[in-house]
C-alpha cells in the first residue's frame, strides 16, 4: 500500500485555478453568479483552513467540555442554517429544530463511540467531531426539503386541510398527509444515493481514506457505518422536526400560526 502523498500549498493554489471554469460558464451564460462563486470559494477555503488549525489544537487538548461545546456550536449553526434556507420564522422554530437535530445526533454518536469504535478517551475529538460533522452536515438538506414541503403544502392545499378539519379530523390527523409527503420527499435523495453507492458513486469518506493509504476493505467498513448512521440521522431528525414544528405552530383549533416568511 502506497504511503500518503502530500499536497503542497503551492500545488493546491495552482489547482484552485480550475474554478475559472465555472466562472467562464457564468460569464458566457450570463448567470450573474460570479460574486457568489468567488465569495463562496474564498469562504470555503478560509473556513476549512481555520477549522483545520483549530482541530489540530482540539485534538491535542482533547477536553470533554470543549468538545461538547464545539458539538453544541455545530448543532446551533446547523439549526440556524436549516431555518434560514427554509425561509421560515426563526423565533418559533429554533428550539424544535435544534431539538430534532440533537435527538437524531446524540444517540447515534453514543452507539458508534461506545458500541463500535470505543476510542480512548470515549470523547476523543479525533472521532467525536468528524462523526458529528458528517451526521449533521448530511441531515441539513433533508430537513430543509421537509420543512419547505410541509409549509408549502399548508399554503397550497389549505382547502384540503380545512376540509379535513371540518369533517371532524383533529389538527394532527389533518396535518398527517402533509407530514407524510414531506418526509417521503426529504428521504428520496438519500434512498437514491444509497441504491447507487459503489456502482455509480464512491463516497467521499471512503475515497479520502483510500487516498490516505488505508486498506480499501477497512475504508468500506467505516463508510458503511457512516452511510447507515447518516440515513438514520436524517429520518430521526426530519421526523422529529416535522412533528415538533406542526405541534408548535398549529393551535388546538387547527389554525396555522405562522406565515411562510422569515421574520
Amino acid at each position: 500500500m502506497q504511503s500518503i502523498i502530500e499536497i503542497s500549498w503551492i500545488e493546491l493554489s495552482l489547482f484552485s485555478f480550475i474554478l475559472l471554469i465555472p466562472l467562464g460558464i457564468n460569464y458566457f451564460l450570463k448567470l450573474a453568479l460570479a460574486q457568489e462563486i468567488i465569495i463562496s470559494s474564498l469562504r470555503m477555503a478560509i473556513q476549512l483552513v481555520l477549522v483545520g488549525l483549530y482541530l489540530q489544537y482540539l485534538f491535542i487538548l482533547n477536553s470533554l467540555w470543549v468538545n461538547l461545546l464545539w458539538l453544541l456550536l455545530m448543532a446551533l449553526i446547523g439549526t440556524s442554517s436549516i431555518i434560514g434556507k427554509s425561509h421560515l420564522p426563526k423565533k418559533p422554530l429554533f428550539l424544535p429544530i435544534l431539538t430534532a437535530l440533537l435527538v437524531g445526533l446524540l444517540p447515534l454518536l453514543l452507539i458508534i463511540l461506545i458500541g463500535l469504535l470505543s476510542p480512548a478517551p470515549l470523547y476523543s475529538a479525533q472521532y467525536l467531531i468528524p462523526l458529528a460533522g458528517m451526521l449533521l452536515g448530511n441531515s441539513l438538506s433533508g430537513n430543509i426539503v421537509a420543512l419547505q414541503r410541509l409549509f408549502t403544502a399548508f399554503k397550497d392545499r389549505e382547502m384540503e386541510y380545512e376540509g379535513l378539519l371540518a369533517l371532524g379530523a383533529s389538527p394532527a390527523q389533518a396535518a398527517f398527509p402533509f407530514i407524510q409527503g414531506a418526509l417521503k420527499q426529504s428521504l428520496a435523495p438519500s434512498l437514491a444515493s444509497m441504491s447507487t453507492t459503489g456502482l455509480v458513486t464512491l463516497p467521499g469518506m471512503m475515497t479520502g481514506q483510500i487516498l490516505a493509504g488505508v486498506d480499501p476493505i477497512i475504508a468500506i467498513k467505516y463508510q458503511l457505518v457512516i452511510l447507515m448512521a447518516i440515513f438514520v440521522m436524517i429520518i430521526l431528525s426530519v421526523t422529529t422536526a416535522l412533528l415538533l414544528t406542526t405541534r408548535k405552530l398549529i393551535n388546538h383549533s387547527g389554525l396555522v400560526l405562522v406565515a411562510l416568511k422569515k421574520e
